[in-house]
């Protein structure tokens, strides 16, 4: 192997494990031998020692799952060796449309009635109320410029940092990822106007006045004019 092709790959050590670079200019079977030969030379493991994760980082070069699949294949050869994250700066073009609809803003005016579900990828803005057995999904956070007497389940895509905002706020049901709050006796029938909920320190789904959102949520400072 030339002085070049072992340069393609730069290995580091650290508190969580091995991070590998891998060259992006280099061709994906020359990247393979030199991965194998220098985990080869550098790695010799007992038995008895404790798995070390690895995170593999691919630079500009796109690979496709078949190619992940191969370079998982070679790190798993060396024991002790596993495999936490592949990570590419590359998207595929349905990678980054689905990034864009999740962090769009879908700005919806309708009455959302009962048995009807209104579900969005990112943020809904609804201009509207939501009905007693309604129901609205996003896939970020929801703002209800309306009263909000159904149900509204934020957070579908994992993010718990979502928040739900009702200009008035008598829900029968909030739920933030897979966090439910249901509307004590009373509430739903008393309403409350401008308030929001998201989920506390406690892993719980708590309402609040809106203007809490400024010390809990500071990032939601890029919709201010909103609600």
């Amino acid at each position: 192997m030339n002085k070049r092709s072992q340069q393609n790959i730069m290995i580091k050590g650290t508190k969580d494990g091995l991070t590998l670079h891998l060259d992006d200019s280099c061709s994906f079977l020359e990247l393979l031998n030199e991965l194998d030969t220098k985990l080869s030379a550098n790695y010799r493991f007992q038995e008895n020692d404790p798995l070390i994760a690895v995170k593999v980082h691919t630079g500009n070069r796109y690979l496709s799952e078949n190619q992940k699949e191969k370079i998982k294949e070679v790190i798993r050869q060396k024991k002790k060796l596993v495999v936490d994250e592949i990570h590419s700066n590359v998207v595929t073009k349905e990678e980054a449309s689905q990034w864009i609809a999740e962090n769009q803003i879908a700005t919806v005016a309708k009455m959302v009635r009962s048995g009807q579900v209104l579900e969005v990828p990112g943020d809904l803005l609804l201009i509207g109320d939501v009905n007693p057995g309604g129901t609205v999904i996003a896939g970020g956070n929801i703002f209800v410029m309306g009263v909000l007497k159904g149900i509204a389940h934020a957070g579908t895509g994992g993010n718990e940092e979502s928040i739900i905002a009702a200009s008035v706020m008598k829900p029968a049901q909030l739920r933030i990822c897979g966090i439910v709050n249901r509307a004590p006796d009373g509430y739903a029938e008393e309403g409350h106007q401008m308030e929001c909920a998201y989920i506390d320190e406690n892993r719980q789904v708590v309402v609040d006045k809106l203007q809490v959102l400024k010390k809990h949520r500071p990032i939601l400072n890029r919709l201010e004019g909103g609600l």
